[in-house]
């Protein structure tokens, strides 16, 4: 099997157990090399507020698919609610 890679513009890369690969997540590093996504911060919580939003204006069965983009990316964030916890 062939390592997947995201794409362009996307960090991550799941492949759901239907076989569809799903690309997620801001690509690249932030300045001064440290990683993006840092759970339990001020930075998270502007995040997971965001996506509460858009999580909010999809379908009850889009909202609550675990692998939709943005339910991943809210996973990865640690996202309880509008805030991100560590």
């Amino acid at each position: 099997m062939s390592k997947t890679t995201p794409s362009k513009g996307k960090a991550k890369v799941k492949i759901t157990s239907s076989g569809k690969k799903v690309s997620y997540g801001q690509a690249g590093k932030a300045k001064g090399g440290g990683a993006r996504v840092k759970p339990g911060t001020s930075k998270g919580d502007s995040y997971c507020a965001r996506s509460l939003g858009i999580k909010r204006g999809l379908s009850k069965d889009k909202a609550n698919d675990p692998n939709t983009p943005n339910n991943l990316s809210r996973k990865r964030w640690k996202c309880s609610g509008a805030k991100s916890t560590r």
